[in-house]
């Protein structure tokens, strides 16, 4: 008897079409045609999730579809990866268990079902340790099966792409821990195209109105880039021609992402960006033994043509980036006077940046002469292992630590013997210490840098040889924190700090609890979470080792918090916010039950001022989109959504995050506005008189530099709202000879 369905006719239809063109993509790739157990795989997925609905409305068993289809045509993964796929939300979600996956579809498909359903949820947990610890999850999957975070990644990427059925705090979260976490994490295992797309999807979501505008303005130009590419272009495909090179050429396109990064980073408009169009030459080499000089004769060929950029040649043929990235970087000056760049590279090399890592398998498994350099890679999650053996790390320190080497730019460095090490760009001596063995680090006094005596912080150059100096009567000290940059040095150096504070912590405990005995204070969460904001400590154990290090002397203020001296506005502020759980036994709007419900939002006005404050990291003036983080002890600080600490926050601590409404009346911001132009004679004084008379708006500060005729400085403002500081650079842009007027980001 044939099985119930529980969708309509149509959807069935959608589901069967769905499958139908993942095996059909599968069957055009390269690897062997194993279509029975992706059926068999697919028919178990469909009979599990039949009823089941996402947030979007659509049968759930398109979501795992979804995730298979990404896996196999966009990362070029096989049969068991489709299979594992297909299968990742089975467990997780209904009542099969990892045993009868095992049963049905062998051991290795089951592990890998069952790596990913202990990470079910990536870092949406309620708790930012659960998240913390999730992800640390999600990373030791690589030294099972490196396959379970590749279909994490497609699970993302699917997410990502159908997050519009989502709440907006959840939008906010879920894109911000996405552009923090997962488009990192896709860049160092080579899925360039992945990561470009989760950035410009959190983009879209965490900054709507800059991605419409970056994409209008990018659907005006077009017209104009396309013409560029044709006249930059034909000369070039001419010439490959004539040499008989079997290739193919394409222009590729800035990400809208990319594009408003780099007008934050160097305060620059829209139009002053000019490589937005870049040109792609893939070739397929008549041998592999070839592939890297036929690279370099297609350069020689194009400077023929063209001249190129002094500064702008980047080698990643004969040194490939640490996730496998090869090809060849330069830019040439188009005969229009615009600079463009051109990457040169292979098909395989192609392959590799868009799949990375699995196209390192496709290579290996496919009997070419190619040998890829894998050990970069080692290193990496070898670092990661001994990061998450580290017993005790905060959430936002491991979350730090980790991402400190996944976007890092990357220089090259050599030993006494010549061997190579990659490191990430503002790499220290003391950094490379740790690479080389955790004695080196821990011992170091310095290095010899190209022969020549350096201190341990030291920032290297790429080139440059190392020979690593010790003593045994070194000792680590905190302030080897300030220049230690790599996620493996400072995770090492955390660790021998913490090793030598846990007597002060011990001594500092026993300090806490006599005075707590003597003060008759029971030492509650809460209290320690509102001694920790009084004295600016992270967390409860950083509180007792400045204690036990008589940092902190525990007298009448310690005493007044913890017996609610002076919080009256305190409890009715968080009465109205505080959620209650019927099995704690705490009642509505008890302000010691510390956990706001993050579902209300919160009216930002001024007769509120003393329970939030506005952080300086970026400034936000009532107009921006902003978000509240609730701090340990409950206050609240106020970010811009686009703020990169926000950013942060919500990877980890998305469970504090307040939607924000502004009601400001008569409060003043500051806000600041970066300025380029000709330097004319009098443009100062209109500038100032713009601000000051015609805005009437007072001006805290202004730097300006004039260079070859030529002016730039930012000015420093008080102002009422988002409308007010656009009317001051709408009056600054009227100004004849001044190009530039932006708001500067902090």
């Amino acid at each position: 008897m044939s099985e119930e369905r529980l969708f309509s006719a149509d959807e069935e239809r959608l589901i069967d079409e769905a499958f139908q063109h993942l095996l059909d993509s599968y069957i055009q790739s390269v690897h062997r045609k194993k279509t029975d157990i992706i059926t068999k795989a697919f028919n178990f997925a469909r009979k599990a999730h039949n009823g089941i609905r996402r947030h979007s409305g659509e049968p759930y068993i398109m979501h795992p579809l979804a995730v298979a289809q990404i896996v196999c045509s966009e990362m070029g993964l096989g049969s068991t990866s489709i299979c594992s796929a297909l299968l990742h939300d089975v467990v997780e979600d209904t009542d099969y268990t990892i045993e009868d996956i095992k049963n049905v579809f062998g051991p290795k498909i089951a592990q890998i079902v069952d790596g990913l359903t202990k990470i079910a949820g990536g870092i949406f947990g309620e708790k930012a340790s659960a998240q913390a610890e999730n992800f640390k999850k999600l990373l030791l999957t690589m030294n099972d099966d490196i396959r379970v975070i590749l279909i994490k990644i497609a699970d993302r990427l699917h997410n990502m792409r159908t997050l519009d059925s989502m709440q907006p705090r959840k939008q906010y979260k879920i894109a911000g821990e996405t552009l923090y976490l997962y488009a990192p994490l896709a860049y160092r295992l080579g899925l360039n195209k992945i990561k470009s797309e989760l950035e410009d999807l959190s983009f879209k979501y965490e900054h709507p109105v800059e991605f419409k505008d970056i994409q209008d303005k990018l659907s005006f130009s077009q017209s104009e880039r396309n013409e560029m590419y044709r006249k930059f272009t034909s000369p070039i495909i001419e010439k490959l021609d004539s040499m008989g090179i079997k290739y193919s050429i394409k222009g590729r396109l800035k990400s809208p992402y990319s594009i408003w990064k780099k007008m934050n980073r160097n305060s620059l408009t829209f139009e002053e960006i000019f490589d937005i169009l870049a040109v792609r030459i893939v070739f397929d080499p008549p041998e592999p033994s070839k592939e890297k000089s036929e690279c370099f004769d297609i350069y020689l060929a194009l400077t023929g043509i063209y001249k190129s950029h002094p500064d702008r040649l980047r080698d990643w043929i004969t040194r490939p980036k640490a996730n496998g990235y090869q090809a060849l970087h330069s830019t040439f000056m188009s005969n229009e006077g615009r600079w463009v760049e051109v990457q040169i590279r292979s098909r395989r090399m192609d392959e590799i940046a868009e799949q990375g890592i699995a196209a390192h398998w496709k290579y290996k498994d496919t009997g070419h002469d190619y040998q890829e350099d894998e050990t970069e890679l080692g290193h990496w999650l070898e670092t990661i292992k001994e990061i998450l053996e580290d017993p005790q790390p905060d959430s936002m320190d491991f979350l730090d630590s980790i991402k400190l080497n996944l976007y890092s730019s990357e220089i090259f460095i050599f030993t006494p013997k010549g061997e190579l090490r990659t490191m990430p760009q503002g790499s220290t001596v003391l950094d490379f210490a740790f690479t080389i063995h955790t004695f080196m680090g821990t011992n170091c006094i310095g290095a010899k840098v190209n022969h020549k005596l350096e201190a341990i912080n030291y920032e290297l150059k790429s080139g440059d040889q190392v020979e690593v100096l010790t003593s045994k009567s070194q000792k680590i000290s905190p302030e080897w924190l300030n220049f230690a940059t790599t996620a493996k040095a400072r995770a090492k150096i955390k660790q021998w700090l913490r090793k030598n504070n846990r007597e002060s912590e011990k001594f500092g405990e026993a300090l806490l609890h006599e005075f707590a005995n003597n003060e008759r204070i029971e030492l509650t969460p809460q209290n320690l979470n509102r001694l920790c904001k009084l004295h600016g400590m992270e967390n409860a154990s950083a509180l007792m080792v400045a204690i036990g290090q008589k940092k902190v002397v525990l007298g009448e203020e310690e005493r007044d918090i913890l017996k609610g001296g002076g919080s009256s506005w305190y409890k009715r502020f968080w009465s109205s916010l505080y959620k209650s759980s019927p099995s704690d036994g705490k009642k509505a709007g008890q302000p010691d039950a510390d956990i706001p419900n993050v579902k209300n939002k919160l009216i930002i006005s001024d007769m509120e001022s003393h329970v939030y404050s506005f952080a300086t990291c970026c400034n936000p003036v009532p107009g921006d989109p902003v978000l509240g983080f609730i701090e340990e002890g409950g206050h609240i600080t106020i970010h811009k959504l686009k703020c990169e600490t926000a950013t942060r926050l919500k990877a980890a601590n998305g469970n504090r995050i307040l939607q924000v409404e502004w009601n400001i009346g008569n409060s003043i911001f500051p806000a600041s506005i970066y300025m380029k132009g000709l330097d004319n004679i009098g443009t100062l004084g209109k500038v100032t008189d713009v601000i000051s008379k015609k805005m009437n708006v007072n001006m805290t500060r202004l730097v300006i530099e004039s260079k070859e005729g030529v002016f730039e400085g930012t000015i420093s403002v008080m102002v009422h709202s988002l409308m007010d500081l656009k009317a001051i650079q709408e009056g600054l842009k009227k100004i004849p000879g001044i190009t530039t007027v932006v708001r500067k980001e902090e």
